[in-house]
């Protein structure tokens, strides 16, 4: 049975929210930078706005960056070098209809009315076209740098999340521990259609069901398609249980794409070296359980990336395309 054909609606948010995601479709972004770069942390970025470009003009539905402020050495991964939101305000300039993702924001890391602000203004600036992915953080070195608690992240996650949201509205007057906003203050601007998509990913330290009730979507990362069908049923049923409509699930996947369409899966990390036949196989058993977009990495991608975008797009995308 198709799990996603359970999927009879998602909520109407904003244009890059209302396009990469379908009820019982599965649409592919790609994940920034463009390039590969497996033998360290940093990336080069190489072409990385013609790269963009090129994404967009081919058809994938979105790009999505990485809130990583240090280069932690145990993490290994450096993301894609700037700032998620002054990244995001060139991106807005630079396109026109790709959606513009960020997985994840570190709620903990930042101050809520900074996120508020820059994250209404991309989607002011792009025509409503920001889902806005936000976690609690994996990255223990992280908090003591900023002279924060690790331990209390899962606190400052929630407390994020509601000050957000408030300043959203009209004219909010609230207390929490970031600030109690109130005299008639309104943050300036607001989301381009009133709403943002605020997409949780992993369990942020959480209750599934806090979860459920309060994110647009789920962002996780590759599993087996059997485990992963487990946890996604999961979620829809916790979506169901606190009532309103259905919301998206949404993961990761490495690749690295062969020339020969029939190169059988090997394993990587957190994806496959794999041929397009194999690729799309894959993909089209996440539909099948319900998962709703894949951002496909090409970090430990071998071959030109230009080339594999352009692979992606004739022999994938017409599969995959909303």
């Amino acid at each position: 049975m198709n799990a996603a054909i359970e999927e009879t609606a998602f909520e109407t948010i904003n244009p890059g929210y209302n396009t990469t995601f379908q009820p019982g479709r599965l649409s592919l972004g790609l994940v920034a930078p463009l390039e590969q770069y497996s033998s360290g942390p940093v990336a080069s970025m190489t072409r990385h706005m013609e790269r963009v470009e090129l994404a967009e003009a081919l058809g994938f539905s979105a790009v999505w960056l990485r809130d990583v402020p240090f280069n932690v050495p145990s993490f290994g991964d450096a993301g894609q070098l700037f700032d998620p939101f002054v990244y995001l305000g060139m991106l807005a300039a630079k396109t026109e209809r790709i959606a513009l993702g960020v997985a994840s924001i570190v709620l903990p890391l930042r101050h809520p009315a900074h996120i508020a602000k820059a994250a209404a203004s991309v989607d002011q600036l792009s025509g409503g076209r920001l889902i806005l992915g936000v976690a609690s953080g994996d990255r223990p070195e992280e908090y003591p740098a900023l002279n924060l608690s690790f331990e209390g992240r899962g606190e400052r996650f929630r407390q994020s999340f509601d000050y957000i949201r408030r300043m959203w509205e009209e004219r909010a007057a609230f207390q929490s521990d970031y600030g109690n906003p109130h005299g008639g203050m309104d943050m300036l601007p607001k989301p381009a259609f009133g709403k943002l998509p605020m997409l949780i990913t992993g369990g942020s330290q959480q209750d599934p069901d806090w979860i459920a009730r309060h994110g647009e979507g789920w962002i996780t990362y590759p599993r087996t398609v059997s485990a992963q069908a487990r946890l996604v049923s999961d979620w829809r049923a916790n979506v169901k249980a606190v009532g309103g409509l259905a919301k998206p699930a949404v993961q990761s996947l490495y690749i690295d794409l062969t020339e020969n369409p029939e190169t059988e899966p090997q394993p990587i990390h957190l994806g496959f070296r794999l041929g397009a036949d194999h690729l799309r196989n894959y993909l089209k058993s996440l539909e099948q359980i319900g998962i709703n977009h894949v951002a496909l990495n090409l970090r430990f991608n071998q071959r030109d990336i230009e080339t594999t975008l352009k692979q992606l797009s004739a022999e994938i995308l017409p599969e995959f395309q909303n």
